[in-house]
């Protein structure tokens, strides 16, 4: 059974169109991008953001498991990668999580996004970029008509690129009990598998959200 991805590749390489061979190509419930080059108007901060965005994605896909692990030039490559869950699971931007999810998460990015797991900081927080990543996920997830829930919203900054309403704040520290509210989480709510799906090329993430 072919993967979405090697279908995908399998007509690319025929060099024909899918169409006039009858082959009807699986549609995403959602799909959104971003472009990583205009996260912020300081090139420098813009960068940082940048890095800390692909660091989270090479933790969600389990590429990085620590921060002795990371490679800047392999975290910076181009990307393709999926996860799925199951009707009734959720995923969690972050492992600090209201009561009402225990138990129901199987899926986190893997990281508390601080200097201890390899992330940069700007000057002014370590992890700067993550809200970006977790409101472009909340934006495909809501599309998509999941059980999304992101307590608190991103309303203090403009995150280029998502709707304003989009907008989610990321925070994760073990003393702190806010740390829950500031997180993302996203049920399957449908009766079928869904995947989630990450590609990463030419300075452009996409996100879709796709029925298995």
């Amino acid at each position: 059974m072919f993967t979405k991805l090697a279908l995908t590749l399998m007509l690319l390489s025929a060099s024909v169109n899918p169409a006039s061979q009858g082959v009807i190509l699986p549609q995403p419930l959602a799909q959104h991008s971003m472009p990583l080059d205009d996260r912020y108007s300081n090139p420098y901060v813009n960068g940082v953001f940048k890095d800390n965005i692909l660091l989270t994605l090479n933790y969600l896909s389990g590429a990085v498991k620590s921060a002795q692990q990371i490679s800047w030039d392999d975290v910076e490559k181009p990307f393709h990668f999926e996860f799925t869950l199951q009707p009734g699971q959720t995923f969690a931007f972050h492992d600090s999580l209201l009561p009402e999810y225990a138990g129901r998460v199987v899926k986190t990015t893997n990281t508390h996004f601080n200097y201890q797991d390899g992330f940069k900081s700007d000057g002014y927080l370590t992890g700067d970029g993550v809200c970006h990543l977790a409101s472009l996920i909340y934006w495909t997830a809501e599309d998509a008509g999941l059980a999304a829930n992101a307590p608190t919203n991103h309303n203090f900054a403009p995150i280029p690129d998502v709707p304003r309403e989009f907008g989610v704040a990321i925070y994760v520290s073990p003393s702190s009990a806010a740390s829950a509210r500031e997180n993302l989480y996203i049920t399957n709510n449908k009766k079928a598998p869904v995947s989630f799906i990450f590609d990463y090329r030419d300075n452009l993430l996409t996100t879709s959200i796709m029925v298995d």
